[in-house]
């Protein structure tokens, strides 16, 4: 079990793919750190995994981005050491560019990027100092290629990879690893949490998001790709991973491609 004793601080592991890598995780006998906004849905998270004494639950809200430096602080204390951090917070979009409101670009990137880049800045510190660590990051096909009713959302995910990216190659010397893991549809409800022009809710399952893989399958794949420090993986049916090759040999054919990609 690669896992076995390693501390993993899981964000946003309340429902979906932070749920299924807990629970996977618990099983591989890892001593986990679970975080989201809803703690009564974290102790459910936490009741379905094994090992009960090896988890600790720590709130927290990645739109108050500026005092994640205490919550990490309170992470590093609960095993006294921290191995592996899984950024896996964010919100999605459904909306077009002309219908999305300025503050909803503003919250998707709070959440997605900044809350994630500051949690990050906050462990940093502490992994250059033990001279290991690794960052995980749920990003998405998205952050790969843009498609329509995604600008924002797209926006924030090409954001990570870039500082990631840029990360990972600052601090190669200090035996700090960086995998970007781009999902495709996965079966969540990412679709109905989805912030619409007006910044409500959707509200409502797509059927691309219906017919995705299962987070269990999904967080398996994450897992082995986490465990051999890839630097970056797309998890996701044939369709999204030729829109990404489409996009880097064939920029014309991949024009043509999305327009016409079911993206609902």
């Amino acid at each position: 079990m690669p896992f076995s004793n390693k501390v993993v601080w899981v964000t946003v592991a309340s429902s979906g793919i932070g749920k299924a890598l807990a629970i996977e995780l618990s099983k591989q006998n890892a001593k986990l750190i679970l975080s989201s906004r809803n703690s009564e849905s974290l102790e459910l998270v936490k009741n379905a995994c094994k090992n009960l004494e090896n988890i600790k639950i720590i709130p927290l809200d990645l739109e108050d981005y500026t005092n994640l430096h205490f919550k990490a602080k309170d992470a590093i204390a609960a095993f006294g050491t921290i191995d592996i951090l899984i950024n896996n917070g964010g919100i999605s979009q459904r909306s077009l560019v002309e219908n999305t409101q300025i503050e909803v670009d503003k919250r998707i990137m709070d959440v997605n990027y900044l809350g994630t880049v500051a949690l990050t800045k906050a462990i940093l510190p502490y992994f250059i100092k033990h001279q290991k660590g690794q960052f995980v990051v749920t990003t998405s096909i998205v952050g790969k290629i843009g498609t329509p009713l995604r600008s924002s959302y797209a926006a924030s995910k090409h954001a990570l990879h870039g500082f990631f990216d840029s990360l990972r190659a600052e601090n190669h010397l200090n035996n700090i690893k960086v995998t970007l893991v781009c999902p495709g549809f996965i079966h969540t409800n990412v679709s109905k949490n989805a912030l619409t022009g007006n910044g409500t809710p959707q509200g409502k399952m797509d059927t691309a998001t219906a017919n995705g893989m299962s987070p269990e399958r999904f967080s398996k794949l994450m897992l082995k790709a986490i465990e051999n420090k890839k630097e970056e993986v797309y998890i996701a049916g044939a369709k999204e991973k030729l829109g990404v090759y489409l996009k880097r040999f064939f920029p014309s054919l991949f024009a043509v491609f999305i327009r016409k990609m079911r993206v609902t």
